[in-house]
């Protein structure tokens, strides 16, 4: 059996300690800061260049500043909110305490998109920028943080795919290996971080870049929200087959970790919470599709 062992990689950058207390940049922190700043870039990029536009920009660059505050007010809290509320409400409920404890780890992208877009409503409303325009270029911005985010879990060997035997199977150190060591002599596992990073990331983001520079997109509001959406929605769909559930899914008459079954087959609930962002996109594509540009 062929495979790639884990790389020698720590989760910490560095740490230090102040007053006796150890302080630490992780590389998951810096994947959340750098992906932010990034997007932060690339969206005052765009409403400073006019030939993307059919007229003015719906937003200034001091307005993309204060937008900034919003999001990451909005991935903190959604993204944890959802977690709690997604994956472990009940461990929660019994340590109340431990909802503050986001070093630990714990963070849900569908509850970080819920967080950002009542975020951008907000925000959309105090500085009167159209909402479909504003959800656009958050859009275009998201998937430098989705790839960034998706590296970090694989540097934190989190979020690791189900056992395979194919020759890019990775052996993940920890958990990933004590789960099926009673399967496999050799627990090789699907680098589902990667897979992710690369579609979710990479590949939808060219998709979205060439939309805004190539083909005119942002002259239709909530085209490109659409086109994030769905695209966002069947790749997570896609990659929940090969991606290991989360433990309190799984039971030994439950070993897929599937929320929702259907004559032996069954979703996870990563499926079932992409399955609303798929069908929100079409709709926003087709709407997009009906309506003149702007």
């Amino acid at each position: 059996m062929s495979y790639i062992p884990f790389p020698n990689i720590s989760p910490e950058i560095f740490s230090f300690e102040v007053g006796g207390v150890t302080l630490a940049l992780r590389w998951y922190a810096l994947a959340y800061i750098v992906g932010l700043l990034a997007g932060w870039k690339l969206i005052t990029r765009i409403v400073t260049t006019q030939h993307l536009w059919n007229g003015s920009a719906p937003a200034n660059t001091n307005q993309i500043e204060r937008l900034l505050t919003w999001v990451i007010f909005g991935v903190i809290l959604g993204g944890r909110t959802g977690y709690v509320l997604f994956y472990q409400p009940f461990f929660f409920l019994q340590n109340p305490t431990h909802v503050l404890r986001v070093w630990e780890g714990g963070m849900s992208f569908h509850g970080g998109f819920i967080g950002v877009m009542v975020a951008s409503i907000i925000f959309s409303r105090n500085e009167k920028i159209p909402i479909l325009s504003l959800a656009d270029l958050i859009a275009v911005a998201a998937p430098i943080g989705l790839f960034l985010g998706r590296v970090a879990n694989f540097i934190n060997a989190e979020l690791w795919g189900r056992p395979t035997n194919l020759p890019w199977g990775v052996v993940f150190p920890g958990e990933a290996a004590q789960t099926c060591k009673d399967i496999l002599t050799v627990c090789a596992r699907h680098p589902s971080q990667l897979y992710e990073a690369a579609l979710e990331g990479l590949l939808l983001g060219a998709l979205l870049l060439w939309a805004v520079w190539r083909g005119g997109w942002l002259q239709k509001p909530g085209r490109l929200l659409g086109l994030f959406l769905a695209n966002y929605g069947l790749t997570r769909f896609a990659v929940e087959f090969v991606r290991q559930a989360d433990a309190q899914f799984m039971t030994p008459d439950n070993p897929l970790g599937l929320v929702l079954h259907f004559s032996g087959y069954g979703l996870t609930m990563g499926q079932v919470l992409s399955l609303p962002m798929i069908l929100a996109g079409l709709w926003f594509l087709m709407r997009a599709k009906t309506r003149p540009a702007t």
